[in-house]
Parts: structure tokens; sequence; C-alpha cells
């Protein structure tokens, strides 16, 4: 029941990285030679696997504790390899929830890295910036929107969960946190994108408008994440890992074609019309979240039966 906010803390740490690394390297080009940008990475690289390796648990050492047992370790070859079949991720796009799931979460990743990638090329030109030091505090405002999205979303998520346990009487469904994040995703988001879109096309409300824009953007943004991460955790537990790989396979595509292609095609259609695309999109994962909220657990008992499954994912 307090899943969604060790999940919200826990996206702290990955979401500062967009807000802070922009300035680091906007201090360092403006100070020092721009080849120290690489070393401050392999320092951060290093710092990040030591860390992990004298705190990070291991998990499964951990469930076989906790069990009693854990599970078989492989023993062969082949075993080993099996573990490294992508079939074993792919097949839980069979369940139309998960699915569905990694599907939003994609196009939410289409704004994250339209925002992101575009900001130096929009806010250069627009309002005469020359340093990269002062056009690198921009990221500051969605920074911060992704912090306090990623906290507050994860608590609400929990409240959202006790009260759909306290309706039904003691009965946990995984979709109910999904619930949280339908205001987020279908009016905080799309709104601030608005804003920020075409505050940008028709140079209305100066800098300040667009900048304040992006903070409740990423706050909306952070907010949907939160609950689908988790529910991507809850849906198939046996599968976790694997569905959780699925999710950040889809997304992460989804945030490759984007930084791609978001300046070509605001330089052919404008800054308006590309965000607002991103808000039909935030708009459509809503559709989905909807759906999943309604009949997540229909769709995962149909591909159960149609496709043999196992209700591992197996």
């Amino acid at each position: 029941r307090v899943r969604g906010t060790a999940v919200g803390f826990f996206m702290v740490g990955s979401v500062t990285g967009p807000a802070i690394g922009p300035c680091i390297g906007g201090l360092v080009v403006t100070f020092a030679h721009w080849r120290i940008i690489f070393w401050v990475q392999v320092a951060m690289a290093g710092l990040g696997l030591v860390l992990s390796l004298l705190f990070v648990p291991e998990i499964e050492k951990r469930e076989g504790e906790g069990e009693g047992k854990g599970e078989r370790r492989p023993s062969s070859v082949r075993e080993i390899l099996a573990m490294f079949n992508p079939v074993r991720i792919s097949r839980q796009w069979l369940y139309p929830n998960v699915l569905l799931c990694d599907l939003t979460c994609g196009l939410l990743a289409i704004f994250q890295y339209a925002l992101l990638t575009s900001a130096r090329e929009i806010f250069n030109p627009r309002f005469n910036l020359t340093s990269a030091l002062v056009s690198g505090l921009f990221y500051l405002a969605p920074g911060a929107g992704f912090l306090l999205g990623s906290v507050l979303g994860g608590r609400l998520s929990d409240l959202t969960v006790k009260r759909y346990i306290a309706r039904r009487g003691g009965l946990r469904l995984p979709q109910d946190r999904l619930n949280s994040g339908l205001a987020t995703l279908c009016g905080v988001l799309p709104i601030a994108v608005l804003v920020y879109g075409w505050t940008l096309e028709t140079r209305a409300g100066g800098m300040a408008v667009p900048v304040i824009a992006a903070f409740w953007a990423g706050v909306g943004l952070m907010g949907s994440f939160n609950g689908l991460n988790t529910y991507a955790a809850e849906a198939i537990p046996e599968r976790r890992s694997e569905v959780i790989s699925g999710k950040y396979i889809v997304q992460y595509l989804c945030s490759a074609g984007s930084s791609a292609a978001v300046v070509p095609l605001i330089k052919v259609i404008g800054v308006g019309w590309t965000f607002t695309i991103c808000v039909v999109l935030s708009l459509l994962g809503g559709g989905f979240v909807f759906c999943i909220t309604r009949w997540g657990k229909v769709m995962q008992l149909w591909a159960e039966e149609k496709f043999h499954l196992d209700g591992k994912g197996l």
C-alpha cells in the first residue's frame, strides 16, 4: 500500500538528471573545456556502480530467505541462454492491459523528450540566449515539476488504492492506483502543454509563462508516470521483471524517435502544433489508462484463456 510512494521517491533520482545535467553542462562549456563533461559522466557512472554494489540488496537472495527457498539457479548453458531470450519479454504484450500500459508510457515519453530535446532550439532564438549556462537554467523548471510530480503522484496513488480497498471491503486490484493519474494525464498535462506550446508559438507572455507551463507539465507527466510504473510491477507479480523490461523497451524506443523527430517537426509545422500533437497523444494515453482501470482484470483473464497462458506470463 506504500509502493507508489516508494516508486515516487525512487524516481526522484532518475528525474533529477534532466534537471541538473544541462546546468552542469552549461557550467562546464562556459568555464572549462567541453571534454570535461565526459570525465564527469565517467565519475558519476563509477560512483553509481560502487553505491549499487554496496547498498542494493540481492533480490534473489532476499526472496529465498523470505520464503525459505529461492528459485533454482540455471545449471546449463541452455538454461542460461533461455534467461536472455527476448521472447520472455515480448510475450507479456499478449496481455492487453500490459500492452496498453506500455503504450501509454511510450506516449508520455514522446512528450517528455520532445520538451527536453527541443528546449534550446526554441528558447535560444526566441529570447536571444547565447550562453549555454543561461539556456541550461530552463531545465530547472520541468525538473522541479518532475520531482514534485513523482513524490505527489506516488502518495496520491497509494491513497487511491486504500480508498478502493475500503470501497470493496478489502479487495485490492492492481489497476486501482491508475485512477489517481487520470486527472493529471487528461487535465494537468494537456493544459500545461498547450499553454507551453502556443505561448512560445505566439510569443505571448514572455519567457515566464512557458517556463511556468513547463513546470506544471513536469508535474502532470510524472504524476501520470508514477501509477503506470507501479502498475507494471503489480500487474503480473510473477513476471514483474519481464513486464517492466517490456515497458522500458517501448518507452525508450518512443523517446529515441521523439528526440530525433521533434526539432525537424517544429521547423515544418511550428511549436504550437507540435505540442498539440503531444496533447492528442496524452489524451490517447488517458483513454488507454481508463480502459485498464475498468477492464484490466478482464483483459488479463482473456489473454490467459486465449493464448493458454498460466497466469505467470509463460
